[in-house]
């Protein structure tokens, strides 16, 4: 039971998510770059708390860990990056 209400959240999210960040402009991309680095730390508890209770979903829960490690990592490298490119060069 907890399995497939779990899918479909899974589902409906990820779908909501895509619908969301494609119609953002490229002008709003850091500032929500920044808010998903957020969101992520937030999945990674959860992915954390699936694989606690429930032994079932313990690879779904390692799969969300990953993913959400992955993006917030790489959110950060690239606004790192972005933000080093406003900063003036010392010499």
């Amino acid at each position: 039971m907890w399995t497939v209400v779990l899918l479909v959240v899974l589902v409906i999210t990820s779908f909501l998510g895509y619908k969301t960040i494609s119609n953002v402009p490229s002008l709003l991309h850091t500032p929500l770059m920044s808010l998903m680095n957020a969101l992520s730390g937030v999945l990674v508890v959860g992915g954390l708390t699936l694989t606690a209770i429930l032994t079932e979903m313990r690879f779904v829960g390692y799969l969300a860990i990953i993913c959400a490690m992955i993006n917030a990592s790489a959110g950060f490298l690239i606004t790192h990056r972005m933000v080093s490119m406003f900063q003036s060069k010392r010499s």
